[in-house]
């Protein structure tokens, strides 16, 4: 039995050690925002520029930036690990950047604010460049979206905004709403961390389900839904109220609440879920 465990795990990491994936950094020019934006991309063993492959695009939390997947998620190798069982497809993984540590000095957040309209250049810049870059996605079939904290709220109300671009939407401990906490640097003159707050108080998850109508209702039945919270998460109820208000409105939802809190351990496990959420929910 010994014997065939070593033998295992030998063939394990040798198929790991031969997978050629590339993680790439490359950046995008806004003319909306009047600065390079920076992203990394995954790009599968045996990516070929004549392939068409469906994209993920993973938005990071607050006080991080377009590196956190890759360095904190480990995320190229839970993605060669789960292309090489199976369990996801070869797809292109991107990680866009909307944000820095510096919450007071950089901008961060994935909506539209005074002097930073960044979900105009998500939507009008950088998913049409990078999706000609790396012949990916092209259709609502073919992408799909995910993100952390502050990037999974991203992640869902971008997906709420716009259910006729995406597959499916998954919101690790995501940041819904912030009606019921304090703006944090308001006391500070044009404080960007206030200004980010006020955003997603503004962009609320919950309240924009309190307010759809039947056409909206519909929209949104043609997305796949999943949220995941850690029982130690402090935005944990945030995607209970969610979850049910979507149930109330008859929109199929997934809902997991398992063992952690707001951390990369959690981050990272939930992984092994999404990513292969994402790739059953490609060409629905």
């Amino acid at each position: 039995m010994r014997r065939f465990i070593v033998i295992f795990l030998a063939l394990s990491w040798t198929i790991l050690a031969s997978a050629q994936s590339r993680i790439v950094t490359e950046g995008v020019f806004s003319k909306l925002l009047g600065c390079e934006q920076k992203y990394n991309v995954y790009l599968p063993d045996g990516y070929k520029a004549t392939e068409r492959y469906p994209v993920i695009y993973m938005l990071h939390g607050l006080y991080g930036d377009y590196s956190n997947w890759v360095g904190s998620g480990r995320m190229k190798d839970v993605a060669d690990r789960l292309i090489a069982s199976g369990e996801l497809r070869p797809v292109v993984i991107v990680m866009p950047n909307a944000g820095s540590s510096d919450v007071h000095g950089y901008q961060n957040g994935y909506f539209n604010v005074q002097d930073w309209p960044y979900e105009d250049f998500f939507f009008q810049e950088f998913l049409p460049q990078v999706e000609q870059k790396w012949n990916c996605g092209g259709s609502k079939e073919r992408r799909a979206i995910m993100g952390l904290s502050m990037g999974g709220g991203g992640t869902i109300v971008y997906a709420q905004r716009h259910p006729e671009l995406f597959s499916s939407a998954y919101g690790m401990s995501a940041w819904l709403d912030h009606k019921d906490r304090d703006i944090r640097g308001k006391d500070r003159p044009g404080s960007k961390l206030a200004i980010t707050d006020r955003s997603v108080r503004d962009h609320s998850a919950l309240d924009f389900m309190d307010q759809a109508d039947k056409a909206t209702v519909a929209r949104l039945k043609t997305v796949a839904w999943f949220l995941d919270c850690g029982d130690d998460d402090h935005l944990l109820r945030l995607s209970v109220d969610l979850y049910f208000k979507m149930k109330a409105a008859g929109i199929p939802c997934q809902l997991r609440v398992r063992d952690g809190g707001h951390t990369w351990e959690y981050w990272h496990t939930a992984l092994y879920t999404a990513l292969p959420f994402a790739s059953r929910n490609f060409s629905r």
